[in-house]
């Protein structure tokens, strides 16, 4: 089959897999990529977003071959890798189930209560003490609020190094995921943290690394909120104070890649009108924008790159032994990318406490907005086809590329 009917054999595929998509069923063939990637990014509770597009792409039949996340997306990524497909929605919705329970302050229910449906002002003031309750209680399984609090605590002990204590979530991790699952390799793993002392960003691989629960943990380990994470002697933070994507380490590996990379916090937003909107669009500036210059450096890179593989190809006989050609050999790259971008819209009624705010209402809200936002992507056909543009790359952003 020659090129141009590989393609178009391709194209039909995703045409039939997108209908049976949009009718509830599954992709007839896997897509035509070495890899399928899910990367996830760093945001707190923010996270059950991650949990709504995983559960659409298993429905669609999409299963990774490599997860890849920060923070939050670490323990989504871990309880992915350390199931089998048949109990991985499941586990995360254990997960996000068991860390949201109610508040036990009759008052806080009142006021949710009274508040509920009072449009984006009555949200606001019920994320704002689901907020505060998160903030004085920790949530359940996963941070408790450190008594007494670090000031307390003698120098140089872990206790006087963050606000909240996170040994329950070792529990929790322990009993959610497999972890010989995980460094049996059935799904490529990848953790990103970073190094204390040295300020050196690491990823914790399941190529290179046998990973336990302290890899999950460290990746999420934001302070001042949260302690370091101690492995091998060398004490490690949440990867998000470098790099709150881990797209960079994915796209290092030459190989036709389909990327689902799904973030937390829009680089866009509105000019901020008081102090609380500038705290908010702060962080999303913060933790959003190392993606976007991650997905524009790649596409220029990918250009040169294709660009001198074509060049390459047209040389003629007498240069190819050139020492020169032999070396632009090693930076051509004929590879695809495909970058799925699904990125989490806020509503007005969030604030700077949305990455904090533990509610079971609001959990299962950003749930539903990732499967419905996994769910429209994949109606597009293009968006499981190989990319057949000169530069091959293709990124598709449902909110840019997808209106209805």
């Amino acid at each position: 089959m020659n090129e141009h009917a590989q393609s178009t054999a391709c194209g039909i595929g995703a045409v039939r897999s997108a209908r049976a998509i949009r009718a509830g069923g599954r992709v007839r063939d896997r897509p035509p990529f070495d890899c399928i990637a899910l990367v996830l990014q760093g945001g707190g509770a923010l996270g059950a977003y991650q949990a709504g597009v995983y559960e659409a792409l298993a429905e669609a039949g999409l299963e990774p071959d490599w997860v890849a996340g920060i923070s939050i997306g670490s323990i989504n990524s871990a309880i992915i890798a350390g199931n089998p497909p048949e109990a991985r929605v499941d586990k995360l919705r254990s997960f996000w189930e068991g860390v949201t329970a109610k508040p036990w302050i009759p008052v806080f229910s009142l006021l949710q209560q009274i508040h509920a449906d009072g449009g984006d002002l009555g949200r606001s003031i019920a994320n704002n003490i689901n907020a505060l309750y998160s903030l004085f209680e920790g949530a359940p399984g996963f941070f408790n609020l450190r008594v007494p609090g670090p000031f307390l605590h003698p120098p140089g002990c872990l206790e006087a190094t963050s606000f909240y204590d996170t040994s329950v979530l070792r529990a929790t991790l322990e009993r959610l995921i497999d972890f010989d699952r995980i460094n049996a390799g059935e799904i490529h793993l990848s953790l990103g943290a970073v190094n204390v002392r040295s300020g050196n960003f690491v990823y914790f691989d399941n190529e290179r690394h046998v990973i336990g629960p302290e890899h999950v943990m460290a990746s999420g380990a934001l302070p001042p909120g949260f302690p370091a994470v101690e492995i091998e002697g060398e004490q490690y933070w949440d990867g998000g104070l470098v790099s709150n994507t881990p797209l960079q380490w994915v796209l290092r590996t030459r190989q036709d890649t389909l990327a689902f990379q799904v973030d937390l916090w829009s680089a866009r937003g509105e000019f901020p009108r008081d102090i609380s909107a500038v705290a908010t669009r702060q962080k999303e500036i913060q933790y959003s924008s190392r993606t976007r210059a991650t997905t524009d450096h790649f596409r220029s890179l990918q250009q040169v790159r294709n660009s001198i593989a074509r060049l390459l190809d047209d040389l003629p006989p007498a240069l190819r032994e050139h020492p020169e050609v032999n070396f632009l050999e090693t930076v051509a790259d004929r590879k695809v990318y495909s970058l799925i971008q699904l990125i989490y819209r806020s509503k007005n009624y969030e604030g700077e406490s949305r990455d904090y705010e533990f509610s079971r209402r609001t959990m299962e809200e950003h749930w539903k907005a990732g499967y419905q936002d996994a769910r429209r992507t994949l109606r597009h056909p293009e968006v499981l086809q190989r990319p057949d543009g000169q530069d091959g790359i293709r990124t598709f952003d449902l909110a840019v590329d997808g209106r209805e």
